[in-house]
């Protein structure tokens, strides 16, 4: 029973934890801009998939960046 009880407190403990964590990132304004990271993301893949494309074509390799 007593081991319950410490788990019952550690998960309490995490979740106020992240609750807090959560509340502090708002403030920061972490989460203003997540649509930039978004296209970061998909502009990176469309650039990776060119770069294989244009070497299947003329059989030279992408420039390594």
């Amino acid at each position: 029973m007593e081991l319950t009880w410490v788990t019952i407190a550690a998960s309490l403990c995490m979740g106020l934890g992240a609750a807090f964590l959560f509340v502090f990132a708002v403030k920061r304004d972490w989460f203003k801009n997540l649509e930039d990271a978004k296209y970061q993301v998909f502009w990176s893949d469309v650039e990776q998939l060119v770069d294989s494309t244009e070497e299947q074509t003329d059989g030279s390799e992408p420039e390594k960046r």
